[in-house]
């Protein structure tokens, strides 16, 4: 698959075949993401890939401890607390197109409740993996751990995987911890879900918008060949 097409079809999969991924193809995505680059090469990465007993094992214990009601206990501030447009328009967009898709109503929030949750099985992925980093580094290192993630997100891909970052799992690091060797001081960023779409689930036919280049980005010093070679004016 060209990474245009890798890029372009990859997508926040939330319900996956229980067909199995080898352990050798799960290295040979692991060995290309840490291709990503970080500062001054300091690879901050660190990986626990789950499946099987030990990934039901932990899924469980977290639904569990959610059912009797525990608390989370955030690893880091991934959200502000306090929103704002056009974050806060964007991030209701997607997840009502999400519940829409799903036939769920906005104020069945039981069922909203019951989909949040299934965060916690790796929506039923086959392997789990959860990326976690040295909490001694720098702001700098969530910037290297976030080209790994997507650099490992775009050789699933390529491959025909597909796959789902999941930050939720940092709300229960605690819980992991009793899972798999994660030292106290590294900080678990984040979880993935690695496997096979269902192609027919609804949830997967959701297809989140991106704003247009001209939205985001300014360009500076180029000139405009629409205006017969001047340079590109502000307004």
């Amino acid at each position: 698959m060209h990474v245009d097409a890798a890029i372009r079809s990859r997508k926040s999969v939330r319900r996956f075949q229980p067909w199995p991924v080898p352990r050798q193809t799960i290295e040979q995505l692991l060995e290309l993401a840490a291709r990503a680059p970080s500062g001054s090469n300091t690879q901050p990465w660190t990986v626990q890939v789950l499946s099987g007993e030990r990934k039901q094992a932990l899924c469980q214990d977290i639904l569990r401890h959610v059912a009797n009601r525990g608390t989370p206990r955030p690893e880091y501030t991934y959200y502000p607390e306090h929103w704002f447009e056009p974050y806060q328009g964007r991030r209701r967009e997607v997840g009502f197109g999400l519940y829409e898709a799903l036939g769920i109503q906005r104020q069945d929030s039981a069922a909203r409740r019951l989909q949040e949750l299934r965060n916690f099985s790796f929506f039923d992925a086959p392997v789990g993996l959860l990326i976690s980093l040295d909490r001694r580094l720098g702001t700098g290192s969530f910037i290297d751990i976030g080209m790994f993630v997507q650099t490992f997100m775009l050789a699933a891909r390529a491959r025909g995987l597909h796959t789902c970052a999941q930050a939720a799992f940092a709300n229960y690091h605690d819980i992991v911890r009793q899972h798999v060797p994660l030292p106290a001081e590294q900080l678990l960023v984040c979880g993935i879900a690695l496997g096979h779409e269902v192609h027919d689930a609804e949830e997967n036919a959701l297809t989140t918008p991106r704003e247009s280049t001209q939205a985001f980005a300014s360009f500076h010093g180029f000139a405009d060949s629409s205006s017969g070679g001047r340079h590109s004016v502000i307004d």
